[in-house]
């Protein structure tokens, strides 16, 4: 019980913290949440969470599944999406799907902190909604041979170790850890890989269709 109040307490000082700092959301961020909290989230949905990469895919049409959902929002960070749960999670959907923290880093967060914070959500769905399956997804890599998003490339060498950390938390917590990350990244030069890419951090179709394909298994599965 006692663990259950501290996780409560967290997650206020956390989301409360955040927005003071930050001072509010972006207007796309609100007319997005407030979109979502009129779409209904049913037991038979699978549901992608995240930012703007989630945000730009057709997830639907790329699984082939009418029961997938997407609930992303371009520039979303760890601390908007722990405020947004609860149109998700009152659903019960029988899948979600995260990826999210780009945006932290780029903001000055360090990798701990969005590591916790990515833990938060995690624990949030599993309290809400236990039946619910939870995939987290690795942060992709990033490239600065655009010269585009520098902020966010500036950040490139802690998304690995955000990554490990992730994965060692999915551990702990019984879920399923996808490594995105070396599928996107070109081993030749430790970068997201330019075809996949044409800024440096979101993707073309043609990484879309890989990122599907990677997931499916996990989307069609049990």
């Amino acid at each position: 019980m006692r663990r259950i109040i501290l996780h409560i307490i967290l997650f206020f000082v956390v989301v409360f913290s955040s927005v003071a700092q930050r001072g509010q959301f972006s207007a796309y961020w609100y007319q997005r949440a407030s979109l979502f909290e009129e779409l209904p989230v049913c037991k038979k949905d699978i549901v992608f969470v995240g930012n703007s990469i989630t945000d730009g895919g057709e997830w639907a049409e790329l699984l082939e599944n009418q029961n997938v959902k997407n609930r992303g929002i371009s520039g979303d960070r760890t601390d908007g999406l722990l405020t947004r749960l609860g149109p998700i999670t009152s659903g019960n959907p029988k899948k979600i799907f995260v990826l999210i923290g780009i945006n932290d880093l780029q903001h000055g967060a360090s990798v701990d902190s969005v590591a916790r914070n990515l833990a938060l959500i995690v624990d949030e769905i599993q309290s809400r909604t236990p039946r619910t399956k939870v995939y987290l997804q690795s942060v992709l890599p990033v490239s600065d041979e655009k010269k585009m998003f520098t902020a966010h490339t500036a950040r490139a060498k802690d998304v690995e170790p955000l990554n490990q950390l992730l994965k060692e938390m999915a551990s702990k917590k019984g879920i399923t850890y996808i490594d995105l990350y070396s599928e996107f990244i070109n081993p030749e030069t430790g970068k997201m890989n330019l075809k996949y890419t044409n800024d440096g951090l979101h993707l073309l179709g043609s990484g879309y269709k890989h990122w599907a394909e990677i997931v499916r298994p996990y989307v069609n599965g049990k």
